[in-house]
């Protein structure tokens, strides 16, 4: 397979990693759940408070709080988005997701989690946000795939307002069709049945090892139903402001998903010139744009945090 394929689907769907960075204070902030706790962190502005709040739900695979992975690299982009919030007066929660870096203790097998496992928690950390009176408004900031767990999220509760960075406008299952369909026809042949007994609900035996890593038995229960959630049909249901926003230079979601998910909630995109997938400034060749994955000196897309915080302060 492709490097850069390998890179994108194993961080897609691997499920362990790691936490690192360092910047403005930050204090603890966990949430308790019946397996323990979800590890977290808070940043609070200067001041008196009650500050706007932002939930910041990171995206798959093995990606901690700062937006570092494992397989990728550290390019700290959630963590420098926290500090932007905080140095604009703007208080930010972000966590190690269950079975991921700090949190990784909550997951005992990977064959137990499912993508209801995550909507739950980030719906838990609505309810602890909002009772905690230093906030008065909570937001919700999901970059890819967590941008479909904070829209589902916020179809079950009532928030101030949701951002989707980088979030994918067509079924999982849909979207590994089309990262996989440059691949040779002796791959395709064998994922595309994989995909479509998954969509069906039923799990696949004897995946060929070279296929391991996208879909090993214990990866297929959370790809199941994962695979349920059309991400157009679920930003519709969401009644809270919706600001969607999309690089151009993304390798892994497209201009056209940030289409289908600003149509579907009723709204315009903003698409930003030169930004990548991590939400920076990066070229448009590929091995240049994976190359800052693992850059966390590189800062934000200078035109990234202006939106954000006109949405929050609007």
């Amino acid at each position: 397979m492709k490097k850069g394929l390998v890179l994108i689907m194993i961080a897609a769907l691997s499920l362990m990693g790691g936490c690192g960075g360092s910047g403005l204070p930050e204090e603890d902030y966990n949430l308790e759940v019946p397996e323990g706790e979800i590890k977290g962190s808070l940043m609070l502005p200067e001041g008196e408070g009650p500050f706007k709040v932002a939930i910041i739900h990171q995206g798959s695979g093995p990606t901690d709080r700062n937006g570092n992975s494992a397989i990728a690299g550290d390019n700290n982009s959630l963590k420098m988005l926290a500090e932007e919030l905080t140095e604009s007066g703007i208080a930010s929660v972000r966590f190690d997701k269950r079975g991921i870096a700090k949190s990784m203790s909550l997951i005992e097998k990977e064959e137990d989690l499912v993508f209801e496992d995550y909507v739950n928690d980030m719906i838990m950390w609505i309810d602890k946000v909002d009772v905690d009176e230093r906030f008065s408004e909570v937001y919700l900031i999901g970059h890819s795939e967590g941008a479909l767990i904070s829209a589902a999220a916020a179809t079950e509760r009532e928030v101030a307002g949701f951002v989707s960075l980088a979030g994918v406008g067509e079924r999982a299952s849909d979207t590994l069709r089309r990262q996989l369909s440059g691949q040779p026809e002796e791959i395709t042949s064998m994922t595309d049945p994989i995909i479509s007994e998954l969509e069906q609900g039923r799990l696949v035996d004897n995946v060929p090892d070279v296929l391991q890593s996208l879909f090993r038995d214990s990866i297929q229960p959370y790809l199941i139903s994962w695979f349920r959630y059309d991400p157009a049909e679920v930003y519709g249901k969401i009644s809270a402001p919706v600001l969607v926003v999309q690089g151009d230079n993304d390798v892994q979601v497209t201009v056209n998903d940030a289409m289908i998910l600003s149509q579907a909630a009723g709204v315009k995109p903003v698409l930003i010139t030169g930004m990548n997938h991590i939400l920076k400034d990066a070229p448009r060749d590929r091995e240049g744009n994976l190359e800052t994955y693992s850059d966390p000196d590189l800062e934000l897309h200078p035109e990234l945090m202006p939106e954000i915080l006109q949405f929050i302060n609007r």
